[in-house]
């Protein structure tokens, strides 16, 4: 099942991609590549270096971009990184191809990891690297079940509450708070205040923290360390 999408230009350079259908871009229209780095490198996995493996899980595999520039700082750190990514509507390989993210890279070798994941077949685990293992999801996180009390970083890269409601839903909220561990965080680009309220609701412990460009927010969620 396919979306309609064509290639934008973000601030940053780097491409993004737009649904007409939704009248929204897969990221901020002030960078892409800037967006990702932020919200989900920096604020996500760099605040969980003390576990041995870092285990992620992405609402939205969308471009790709969060799981190369999560690779890249596997490599970089020497870290490992078992990462998860679900998407409903997988991108087509040939505008995969057309998206300009090599340019922004001094690895030019990142270039053929990242075309990698996207040809791996859906649903299978795969290691990458001694780094980096990879499994992508062909699914509706709404309907497939999580691992509960797993992973350390939920990447939360869904398309805007305006855009997608269902996907901002307490249910939603409070399942993937079930799934992370002990400490775990939710990152993301959302800093609304009912969403903030709802996160709340769900169990987490909320951080409003500095944004990426064009943004002055975000939000961490966090679960508490003795929750089990």
């Amino acid at each position: 099942m396919n979306r309609k999408v064509e290639i934008r230009t973000t601030g940053d350079g780097s491409h993004t991609l737009f649904v007409p259908e939704l009248n929204e871009n897969y990221h901020s229209y002030h960078g892409a590549y800037a967006e990702s780095m932020h919200v989900f490198i920096h604020k996500g996995i760099e605040q969980m270096l003390h576990q041995d493996t870092i285990r992620i899980f992405e609402v939205g595999f969308g471009t790709g971009l969060n799981a190369i520039l999560s690779f890249a700082f596997s490599q970089s750190k020497k870290h490992k990184i078992s990462y998860t990514g679900i998407e409903k509507y997988p991108v087509d390989l040939n505008l995969i191809e057309q998206l300009n993210y090599k340019d922004h890279w001094k690895d030019r070798q990142l270039n053929e990891v990242y075309m990698k994941l996207h040809q791996m077949e859906w649903n299978q685990e795969m290691s990458v690297s001694p780094y980096f293992d990879f499994l992508k999801i062909q699914g509706d996180v709404l309907s497939e079940d999580i691992a509960n009390n797993h992973y350390h970083v939920i990447y939360f890269d869904a398309f805007a509450p305006e855009k997608q409601p269902e996907m901002w839903s307490l249910d939603l909220l409070k399942k993937l708070y079930e799934s992370l561990a002990p400490s775990g965080i939710l990152v993301t680009y959302c800093a609304k205040g009912q969403f903030k309220r709802d996160l709340k609701s769900s169990g987490f412990l909320v951080e409003t923290i500095d944004g990426p460009p064009g943004k002055r927010e975000m939000v961490r969620g966090v679960k508490a360390k003795n929750e089990l």
